[in-house]
């Protein structure tokens, strides 16, 4: 089992910064990609920004400029630097990490239990 726990949600006045953070552990041989989705009430879960093992980033159009992902491969984290916040970037942020389990690199898809940022105007 592999299990993904995220930190560093909360409360913030827009323009304001906040930074996630998103630990794996478990059976792990190695992480493929791992970053942060995000679900709004009423709406679909939506990818905001991702970063392979090898530190190659992918953003949503709507948070480029302002957020920023990192991985530390060696402590199995990654981390969403979120500045110049909105009223828009208000959801339930998820951590999630493509996680070869078997030496065979059989990959299993994982997600944390979720992170509240709500962002005030």
């Amino acid at each position: 089992q592999v299990q993904l726990v995220e930190s560093g949600g909360g409360l913030v006045q827009a323009g304001g910064s906040l930074r996630l953070s998103c630990v794996a552990s478990g059976r792990i041989f190695s992480i493929n990609t791992m970053g942060w989705y995000r679900q709004a009430p009423g709406k679909q879960r939506e990818l905001v920004a991702a970063a392979t093992s090898g530190g190659n980033t992918n953003y949503a159009d709507s948070v480029k400029g302002r957020f920023t992902v990192h991985r530390d491969n060696a402590k199995k984290m990654v981390y969403l630097q979120m500045n110049s916040l909105r009223p828009e970037d208000t959801a339930v942020y998820y951590c999630d990490a493509r996680v070869v389990v078997s030496s065979s690199g059989y990959e299993l898809h994982y997600w944390g239990q979720g992170t509240q940022v709500t962002v005030s105007s």
